[in-house]
């Protein structure tokens, strides 16, 4: 039971994630000339880890993230079926999200200016394949790190662990909105992915296996990396 309990609280926090970060990309658009959707769409994904770090996540951590939870597997801090869990509790709260968006914007006549329900694409990197990877695995591994760091027990960061992360998912997305749309969390890019491609929009659900595998290798590296240097300190 106490499994369950932390699979609904990822389903809840990741569909939160996407419904909230996702929909306010919709709604302002993320065209980093202007620059004011780009901020606001980057602060709606940090504000709602916040709000979902203290929400839900006393009761499963608060990953809502496959690259996240792969860090924290190899970390040791889960098994392997909590991993299987969260995973396939992560990707139904992304198309749940992505469902009542497309629904939301359908009924109401609401032009989605993202033109894809918020998906991540290679089109700030001129479509370059290698360099999308290269981003994600980057901006992945510099977040996956510092969440492992913030949560581990040898630190001491009380009540500020949240807001630390969520304010680091804002510069993340700061710096990669522009050339992938910022994915750095597989579930987050497979939601919309899908539903769009349901909707008749297959462009994005081609390039998807970028942003699904590069965040896993980037999570993965952060893992190895961070209990190397931990493991160091304790010599």
């Amino acid at each position: 039971m106490d499994g369950m309990k932390k699979y609904i609280a990822e389903f809840i926090g990741t569909f939160t994630l996407v419904f909230i970060g996702c929909g306010t990309a919709m709604l302002v658009g993320c065209d980093s000339a202007s620059g004011c959707g780009y901020i606001l769409t980057a602060f709606a994904f940090g504000l709602a880890i916040i709000a979902l770090a203290y929400g839900v996540g006393n009761i499963s951590g608060g990953h809502v993230n496959p690259a996240v939870s792969l860090g924290v597997l190899i970390s040791g801090g889960m098994t392997v079926t909590d991993f299987c869990g969260y995973v396939v509790a992560q990707c139904l709260g992304a198309l749940a999200g992505s469902g009542l968006l497309a629904a939301i914007f359908a009924m109401g006549g609401v032009e989605d200016k993202t033109g894809g329900l918020g998906t991540n694409g290679l089109a700030g990197v001129n479509d370059s394949i290698g360099a999308g990877i290269l981003v994600e695995i980057v901006l992945t591994f510099l977040f996956v790190i510092l969440i492992l760091g913030v949560t581990s027990k040898n630190q001491s960061h009380g009540s500020f662990g949240g807001l630390i992360i969520g304010l680091t998912l804002v510069g993340i997305h700061i710096i990669g909105i522009g050339l992938t749309g910022t994915s750095v969390n597989p579930a987050r890019s497979l939601g919309p992915a899908i539903v769009a491609a349901i909707g008749g929009n297959a462009g994005p659900l081609k390039v998807v296996w970028v942003f699904i595998v590069a965040p896993l290798i980037g999570g993965a590296l952060a893992a190895f990396v961070y209990k190397f240097l931990e493991d160091a300190k304790a010599e």
